[in-house]
């Protein structure tokens, strides 16, 4: 083991260190989530993925036809596309579908069991609408889902050691504020306060449990839903990245890769001018371990996705000397490439804190104002 995880402070909490000398390019550890789910909005728009592990379910070419609304569309080297409809299997009693039977198996017994719409717990209706409740009430792009909620409460009824899991998901950080900073949650302002009612009453009326009763009420259910939003970690498969890297992997004469590589940037800007940068089965998971990573805007590792599906691996983007913080960015590429105010609004409304690492103290003096609001000053100019 490479790492381990130490108490910082009251307001960091944990974070994970490096043990021994990392290399750029290492993996330092690979995880499977606590739970995991793909996004409402990215189910309802036909994304398809295993309702386990959300690896991505559709071959390439179906993912391109349907993204780019281009029936005729071909893809050369089906050999380089890893999905393989002949493994999917069904519940035996509803429509969820996953990528192997190991998946069917394991969201069976850990939730599934109660929300399959042939369970005598399951209120397939009441559940609908409390998932349209949520998707009238947080539009794309998507932060957190009240699907993660529904998850946790039905793993809670189907876990023969309930006390042990309600004690691993509380364990994660769940204030709905930080008051040293003064900041409250982005999603759990007044103006929402009329719909996390309704979904806390609708959730209560359809999944409530008395061993996490302090849950329902509404500082709990605050509570719960910052737990999601700042500890959860994006997930992206994609049966398209697959069979591009493997494309990359072929032994090709010159022309032929050219005509490859055009071919692929060509079909990119196609499905981007039609679908948007939206392209993944998108969704997220709770890690244990990964939770424990504090942000930086310079990090020294980065979270991927190495087998297209939930297991998520944290990999070194730098050299790491032994008793070293491993940091990760919470922040996309574009993200992290705008100003150090723009960061530090982003960071505060989502995950609660005022970053301190090395790249915003370097920037202290830099005006405070978006890099919108920059670039429009620099403009008018």
């Amino acid at each position: 083991m490479t790492w381990c995880i130490r108490h910082i402070d009251n307001v960091k909490g944990f974070g994970l260190f490096s043990t021994e000398n990392i290399s750029s390019g290492s993996v330092i550890l690979e995880e499977d989530p606590i739970i995991s789910c793909q996004f409402s909005w990215n189910k309802l728009y036909k994304y398809r993925a295993c309702d386990y592990c959300m690896k991505s379910l559709e071959t390439t070419e179906e993912m391109c036809k349907r993204l780019a609304q281009n029936p005729g569309l071909k893809l050369p080297h089906h050999e380089c596309c890893e999905s393989k409809p002949v493994t999917y299997v069904h519940c035996q009693k509803c429509e969820e579908i996953y990528c192997s039977m190991d998946c069917r198996e394991k969201a069976y017994n850990e939730f599934h069991k109660t929300l399959c719409p042939s369970s005598d717990l399951s209120d397939r209706n009441a559940l609908e609408v409390l998932d349209e409740t949520w998707r009238g009430f947080h539009y794309p792009p998507e932060t957190a889902s009240i699907q993660m909620i529904i998850r946790i409460l039905a793993r809670i009824k189907q876990e023969e050691k309930k006390e042990e899991f309600i004690s691993d998901i509380e364990k994660f950080c769940h204030a709905s504020r930080n008051d040293v900073e003064q900041i409250a949650h982005k999603l759990l302002g007044e103006q929402f306060l009329v719909q996390l009612t309704t979904l806390r009453e609708q959730l209560s009326s359809v999944l409530f449990d008395e061993s996490v009763q302090h849950w329902f009420t509404d500082d709990g259910f605050k509570n719960l839903f910052a737990l999601l939003g700042t500890n959860q970690q994006g997930v992206g498969t994609s049966a398209l990245s697959v069979w591009v890297h493997n494309c990359d992997e072929l032994d090709l004469n010159p022309k032929d890769r050219e005509e490859l590589d055009n071919l692929i940037d060509g079909l990119y800007e196609e499905l981007e001018n039609v679908a948007g940068t939206f392209l993944n089965c998108e969704g997220a998971g709770l890690y244990r371990i990964q939770s424990k990573c504090n942000h930086s805007c310079e990090p020294n590792a980065e979270v991927c996705f190495p087998h297209n599906n939930h297991r998520l691996a944290v990999k070194a983007c730098k050299d790491i000397a032994a008793g070293e913080e491993i940091t990760i960015s919470y922040l996309s590429e574009c993200q992290i490439a705008r100003g150090r105010y723009s960061r530090q609004q982003f960071l505060k409304e989502n995950y609660l804190f005022h970053c301190c690492c090395s790249k915003c103290l370097e920037q202290t003096d830099d005006p405070d104002v978006t890099t919108d609001e920059e670039s429009s000053s620099d403009m008018e100019d």
